[in-house]
């Protein structure tokens, strides 16, 4: 499938693995961000991605309690960085130009230095 086909977005796009040019998994979509105005047609903007999608998806009184301690960091990975959907999202670049996987970098450098860590 290709980024300019129709999409089901709830059954075909959220929840999908998102795979960078390299290969490496770097996130799963959370939600979609559209573009439009009523009674136009609503075009895709971008994927996002992260944990501060969650509070928008959860009934609002678990919300409320876990707004606290649930981060709220968002990733908008432009629908124009998609180069095709088919069972994963496949972006275009790697997943730092999008601002994604950027814990895992950081605990990457930390965890190596574990021994055993690397095989």
């Amino acid at each position: 499938m290709k980024p300019d086909s129709n999409l089901k977005l709830v059954g075909e796009l959220r929840d999908l693995q998102i795979v960078d040019v390299t290969g490496r998994r770097c996130g799963i979509v959370d939600d979609v961000e559209l573009v439009g105005r009523a009674g136009a047609r609503l075009r895709l903007k971008a994927l996002l991605v992260g944990p501060g999608t969650y509070l928008n998806r959860l009934p609002r009184w678990i919300s409320m309690l876990l707004a606290p301690v649930l981060p709220r960091r968002i990733v908008r990975v432009p629908w124009t960085g998609v180069k095709r959907i088919t069972a994963v999202v496949e972006l275009k670049q790697a997943a730092a130009a999008y601002g994604l996987a950027r814990y895992e970098a950081s605990l990457e450098g930390w965890l190596s230095r574990i021994p055993g860590a690397r095989s």
